[in-house]
């Protein structure tokens, strides 16, 4: 019996998918985003390990909370490092009539990953930075890579929310916004595209890890750069 490492369980959240939902923080993560608000998930050897029938039982007694929207979502860390894991829990929640997100930045696909899409209802999917050369280097991650994610996202049929953090003076450049914009729209799975503000309030994990946080001296975005930027997104 496959088992996954989980960091952490939240019973009631209003912003990791569509309505009222379950959010299963599971454990690991290769990239290195430097606004990372959870790196207390980043490591592969963090967590607690639960079998899928285990966890299953435990969101179960919130389900009559999530009314016709809601749900259960698989976040992080990255959730696709434990594909095998996912596809397993995400098979079983349907089997319960359970309404399944995964919140991703979007790996290559492979067979795997696929398993993992058959059984999910929404796909949460972060794109970065708006090209190759800057998520190399900001994010130790590939454009490539979650590219291609989307584009299986578009061949399965998925529904797909893609997500931009908005960090000032790093990409809060209407030309910035207006590539990310260029790339979800490519794919026809796309339904929304959503501007996240950056913000501080992940530092105390931070100080609690003993690690500096990366955008310590970064002001926190302001609401008005996010209708100012929104508009090129509409």
């Amino acid at each position: 019996m496959v088992k996954g490492r989980i960091h952490s369980f939240q019973s009631l959240g209003a912003v990791d998918g569509p309505g009222l939902r379950y959010v299963i923080f599971m454990q690991g993560c290769p990239y290195s985003c430097p606004y990372c608000h959870n790196p207390d998930t980043k490591s592969f050897s963090g967590g607690n390990e639960y079998s899928a029938n285990e966890i299953v039982e435990k969101v179960l007694r919130y389900k009559t909370y999530f009314g016709e929207n809601g749900g259960v979502t698989l976040s992080g860390g990255e959730p696709l490092m434990q594909c095998e894991f996912a596809a397993e829990l995400f098979e079983k929640f349907h089997a319960c009539g359970v309404n399944t997100a995964l919140d991703t930045a979007g790996v290559k696909p492979d067979e795997h990953v696929k398993k993992v899409l058959l059984h999910t209802d929404t796909v949460l999917c972060d794109i970065k930075y708006p090209d190759s050369e800057g998520y190399k280097k900001y994010f130790s991650a590939s454009l490539e890579s979650t590219v291609e994610f989307l584009k299986t996202c578009d061949e399965m049929g998925k529904s797909v929310t893609v997500r931009h953090v908005i960090v000032p003076d790093f990409t809060d450049s209407e030309e910035s916004v207006k590539k990310i914009a260029e790339i979800a729209k490519t794919f026809g799975c796309t339904e929304k595209i959503e501007l996240l503000p950056f913000h501080k309030m992940c530092a105390d994990k931070y100080d609690r890890l003993g690690i500096p946080f990366p955008l310590a001296d970064t002001p926190e975005c302001a609401p008005a750069t996010i209708d100012r930027l929104r508009h090129i997104i509409a």
